[in-house]
């Protein structure tokens, strides 16, 4: 179709049924062009690791129900050298109930008087997760922040809106079906998830830092589900991310799954508009979420997915090899001359809450 276009190169697979649901859905009222990216995969009903440019209405239902979903990236003072991998678990432990009365007042500060305040500082399930990594490789050191220290330890949070996001499309669908709108509640909505979300990841953070008795800043947050008001071709319109992180915010993180590295990148301005502003969210899933434990169940055992290949812990029970390769996926934007690279992370503890995967 001549308002598609997929960021791939002869070595990215894609599973076919994602590829029908973004046809799919450029076929729908309104949509002007569509952006697949290399992680491109199938979701419920509209695929993910993708952008879509509509305009006179929007499609609430193409940014999903985990509105505001991004990453966060803080830069900790846990030296490298000096972390006890096992004492880091046990610190930890779980994180997963609601933060107790003694966080109420940072809530209130972040976000006073907000709806589903229990979720907050809670990751959530589906392809959730927070986890500690290291420096592996530096490529372009003028592209760090002045406050970055590769001699420490980064965290990355990936979470969204919670019960919140779900509750605004609900509404929404209940009320208009999957139809294209051009009511302006849902947008008061989205922008309250999109702080919600952002809140989240700050708390989250904030609730692991102080287990661990460490300190750290937040270096970037970025969300990939969400919509905003752009012109494209001297039309204006609704620009709706999937799964897509923006490549008009400076540096964005791209992780891998927990078995993998993630990567620092930084966008190429001037060819940005091909894919739709956008750029991949991650590594992205080989196929949808049942078909990964009916695929991997049998071949990896709980002790196999609590040790990575790259020497990190990981405190849940899904197989890395349920993902993509990062390095494909990344090989993909060079070669379509999106992004250029900043920086490699390996991954050294990860948290992932044990649950149904989400959109």
């Amino acid at each position: 179709m001549g308002n598609i276009i997929i960021i791939k190169d002869s070595n990215t697979w894609i599973e076919g049924n994602a590829i029908q649901q973004l046809e799919k859905t450029a076929k729908l009222p309104h949509i002007q062009r569509v952006a697949g990216m290399p992680d491109l995969h199938a979701g419920r009903g509209y695929s993910i690791g993708a952008a879509f440019f509509s305009v006179g209405q929007f499609y609430p239902a193409l940014i999903g129900n985990d509105i505001g979903c991004g990453m966060a990236f803080w830069q900790t003072d846990f030296p490298v050298h000096k972390i006890k991998l096992s004492k880091l678990v046990k610190q930890l432990s779980s994180i997963d109930a609601p933060l107790d009365d003694t966080w109420q007042t940072r809530i209130d500060e972040l976000l006073p008087n907000a709806p589903f305040q229990a979720a907050l500082g809670t990751i959530g399930g589906g392809n959730h997760f927070a986890e500690l990594q290291a420096v592996d490789k530096i490529y372009t050191p003028k592209k760090l922040p002045e406050n970055f220290n590769p001699q420490c330890l980064q965290l990355v949070v990936h979470s969204g809106s919670r019960g919140l996001g779900q509750q605004i499309l609900r509404t929404h669908v209940d009320k208009f079906s999957h139809a294209g709108l051009a009511d302006l509640a849902y947008l008061a909505e989205h922008d309250l998830a999109l702080w919600f979300a952002c809140a989240n990841r700050q708390l989250i953070a904030e609730r692991m830092l102080a287990k661990w008795n460490a300190d750290g800043v937040c270096l970037l947050d970025v969300n990939h589900n969400f919509m905003q008001s752009i012109q494209l071709d001297n039309q204006q319109g609704w620009l709706h991310r999937k799964g897509a992180t923006p490549s008009d915010c400076g540096l964005v993180l791209i992780p891998g799954s927990r078995g993998d590295y993630s990567y620092w990148v930084h966008s190429i301005v001037d060819n940005a508009a091909k894919s739709l502003f956008s750029l991949v969210h991650g590594a992205g899933r080989k196929w949808q979420c049942g078909e990964c434990r009916g695929r991997l169940s049998h071949k990896f055992s709980v002790d196999n997915l609590h040790q990575t290949a790259l020497g990190g812990v990981v405190i849940c029970e899904e197989a890395p090899q349920a993902y993509k390769k990062i390095d494909d996926v990344i090989a993909a934007m060079l070669d379509a001359d999106l992004i250029e690279l900043v920086a490699r992370f390996k991954p050294v503890l990860t948290y992932k809450t044990a649950g149904d995967c989400s959109d």
